[in-house]
């Protein structure tokens, strides 16, 4: 059976005076955003997150190893540990610097932090595969998208009726076009699988300098990231940093749609419990259902001269 704990404020504080010189007068405060009572500021300049269970410890001793083979590649700030260890027996910690910036759900990413992202996307799909696996990242086959589009066929249903979303808009995802915009062979490569808002950090000028949150990553299908930007940033900039990147029509326009169909589904199950995500799911659901230019001049042939 998976051990669990929930560390304590007082859990905190020991562990962080017997990091620090000093620990003692250091203030500390959870992270609210995305870090439930596992992830705390440490002063101004560190940030402490725990692993509350066995399965977390794994994810995170991986993610460690995985954070140095991916900062050479990528041109934004990628955490850095300034110590490692076990806060219980079997449940570790890291202590890591802080970036500098501002979650992307409350700051807007400018035209040259788009570019950010684009070296993102690129730095990631050139990280070798094999090394990431190496490592213990996990291979994640690639979703089927008429399956998905079959769940948001009923969520849509089910948001209409709520008055929360207009069916007819899926519409614009024709079978054919399901189709076309199955996953290439050929395409597994390493994906960062988390690229939500909180993990893109902002600085006041738009730009992108960091992006966290690395113990989901999969060597898989590379459009899930491009479907996270979707998300995060909105569907007109993370097509363009997609672009950017090198990613054709096809590639773009699937994660565009991994996006919606998750939007659907996600926001129908949470919409009559009272959930304190509603707002975030809203906002991602306009998000990515923002109108692209993309999709009103594509028109799918044979895709041979389509890359990526």
């Amino acid at each position: 059976m998976t051990q669990t704990s929930a560390p304590t404020a007082d859990t905190v504080r020991r562990l962080v005076r017997s990091l620090l010189p000093d620990g003692g007068g250091t203030r500390i405060a959870p992270v609210a955003e995305g870090g439930g009572q596992c992830t705390w500021f440490v002063g101004t300049r560190h940030v402490l997150r725990i692993a509350p269970d066995r399965e977390a410890a794994r994810r995170r001793w991986r993610e460690l190893r995985l954070r140095d083979l991916v900062r050479p590649h990528v041109g934004v700030a990628v955490p850095v540990s300034v110590a490692h260890g076990e806060w219980a027996p079997g449940l570790t910690y890291t202590l890591d610097r802080l970036i500098p910036g501002g979650s992307a759900e409350r700051r807007d990413v400018s035209a040259v932090g788009e570019a950010d992202l684009a070296g993102l996307l690129t730095g990631v799909r050139e990280v070798p595969g094999h090394q990431a696996e190496a490592l213990g990242v996990p291979r994640a086959a690639p979703r089927s998208l008429e399956a998905l589009r079959t769940a948001a066929e009923r969520a849509a249903g089910r948001l209409a009726a709520a008055d929360e979303f207009d069916p007819a808009r899926l519409h614009r995802l024709t079978p054919p076009a399901v189709v076309q915009l199955a996953p290439q062979q050929g395409a597994a490569l390493l994906v960062h699988h988390g690229l939500r808002g909180e993990h893109l950090l902002v600085d006041g000028d738009g730009r992108v300098r960091g992006v966290l949150g690395w113990t989901d990553a999969v060597v898989g299908d590379p459009t899930e990231d491009i479907a996270g930007l979707a998300l995060a940033v909105g569907a007109p900039a993370a097509v363009r940093a997609a672009t950017l990147a090198g990613y054709g029509v096809r590639p773009c326009l699937r994660g565009l749609w991994l996006a919606r169909c998750d939007t659907l589904t996600r926001l129908a199950d949470r919409l009559h419990r009272h959930d304190s995500s509603l707002p975030l799911l809203r906002a991602q659901l306009r998000r990515s259902w923002e109108a692209i230019l993309l999709e009103r001049v594509t028109e799918f042939r044979d895709g041979t001269d389509d890359p990526l």
